[in-house]
């Protein structure tokens, strides 16, 4: 297996299972209504932000694989559209779990040369330091997710 498969395989890993912390972002959500979603628990992000928030950093990498642009800004990282409904949240996870699976496929499509050539320009590491990044960050909130859940009672 390459190192591109490696890192693929955990993305998937995180998004729809498989990796050994037994949990996923599928599953994590796979009971949360959209009103949960959108629910403030003190000064806490809600679970719509967080969702969001991660999904924000792989369309920003989708944008680099596929285009050759970067238009992202932290700053703007929380934005997410309303959601009123449950369309509206389903929609949203959806967009969340195609972008992750477009993403591994595109990664697992790279070379090792490729893995370690700069993402964009020098000031961002290289294409496998975002890579890894991207997990361990998403990894986090997907604990801050799970951290949630559990004050709210979400079963």
């Amino acid at each position: 297996m390459t190192t591109a498969q490696r890192l693929a395989k955990q993305l998937r890993g995180l998004y729809f299972g498989g990796s050994w912390t037994d949990t996923h972002f599928q599953k994590l959500l796979e009971n949360v209504n959209w009103k949960q979603a959108t629910e403030k628990y003190k000064d806490l992000n809600t679970i719509v932000k967080l969702v969001y928030h991660t999904n924000y950093y792989i369309e920003a990498q989708l944008s680099v694989l596929k285009e050759n642009t970067l238009e992202a800004s932290d700053k703007f990282s929380f934005d997410h559209p309303p959601i009123n409904s449950e369309e509206d949240w389903q929609k949203l996870l959806s967009k969340c779990f195609q972008n992750a699976e477009e993403h591994a496929l595109l990664i697992e499509q790279m070379n090792d040369e490729a893995l370690y050539k700069d993402f964009w320009g020098d000031k961002y590491g290289s294409f496998y330091d975002n890579f890894v990044g991207l997990i361990e960050h998403n990894h986090y909130h997907l604990g801050q997710i799970s951290l949630l859940k559990k004050l709210m009672r979400i079963e």
